[in-house]
């Protein structure tokens, strides 16, 4: 089913303005399991006071996106963009990646963190922002596909539930516990009330750590190897993303908490699908 959607204003830069509806839709043959990838994981990431977070305006409209540890709660219509965006760059300069726990927002930081809920069944999930959009009137949130998914708001837009994740709770790992009581992340199959893993805040220090499975000139085969290690590991789905540098399309998983577990992460991989993987570190 396609989707009668999105601006064109997702997956671009936010100087870039949208040209109106278009069509979107689902990419054919997308991943098993996909109710099963883990939400993204809220870490501290510094925020630029320029770029992606700098005012910018729309048909229009004049938005001025959040830049301190502000909290930030809405209700709206949510909607979702796929494959017409998929591989194209967001407004963070990252590729975005449908299968992925994102999401776009207009005045959010980038990056930051949100947990969304569809009060029509109750389940939430926690999408990483990385993008701008949408800029329809109503609407105040973009999902990813896998997100929209998980939320099961893939039939069209629909009413959801926006609150921004803030420094302090990652800090102090509330964002996974709310009001004392662990936060549910639903399946579609999974009603709600039903039990659900929990994860932990991972917070940055100094130095993030990647794995690198390669770089490429050319963007289709750099998809063609996060397919590869998705299928290896599903859990890795959410973390992979193509950072093009230096004239190459570079695939790397992450941001690990520490160097060990990075590596413990390449070995396994090695050792149990033969991929290999090299450690990069960014600061």
């Amino acid at each position: 089913m396609l989707l009668l959607a999105l601006t064109t204003g997702c997956a671009t830069r936010p100087t870039v303005p949208a040209v109106g509806i278009d069509r979107d839709g689902p990419l054919p043959n997308p991943p098993p399991d996909l109710a099963k990838v883990p939400d993204a994981a809220p870490r501290v990431e510094p925020i630029r006071s320029g770029g992606p977070n700098k005012p910018y305006e729309v048909l229009g409209e004049r938005y001025e996106p959040i830049t301190g540890d502000a909290p930030y709660t809405d209700r709206g219509l949510a909607s979702w963009y796929g494959k017409k965006f998929h591989g194209r760059p967001t407004a963070s300069g990252e590729v975005y990646n449908m299968y992925a726990m994102t999401a776009a927002h207009a005045t959010l930081p980038i990056p930051s963190y949100a947990r969304v809920r569809n009060p029509a069944n109750g389940r939430e999930v926690i999408v990483r922002i990385n993008d701008r959009g949408p800029f329809h009137k109503g609407r105040i949130i973009d999902l990813s596909y896998t997100a929209a998914l998980k939320l099961d708001v893939l039939r069209g837009v629909a009413p959801v539930e926006v609150q921004r994740i803030t420094y302090a709770e990652i800090r102090a790992g509330l964002w996974a516990k709310p009001s004392g009581e662990p936060a549910p992340v639903f399946t579609p199959e999974a009603p709600p009330g039903a039990p659900q893993r929990e994860t932990t805040a991972v917070v940055a220090s100094g130095a993030n750590y990647w794995l690198q499975f390669g770089a490429f000139a050319r963007l289709d085969g750099a998809e063609a190897m996060r397919q590869r290690v998705a299928e290896a590991d599903l859990g890795l789905l959410p973390l992979l993303t193509i950072v093009r540098e230096a004239g190459l399309h570079r695939l790397r998983a992450g941001p690990f908490p520490s160097a060990d577990e990075a590596r413990q992460q390449a070995d396994k991989l090695r050792t149990e699908h033969g991929l290999e993987a090299s450690l990069v570190e960014k600061r």
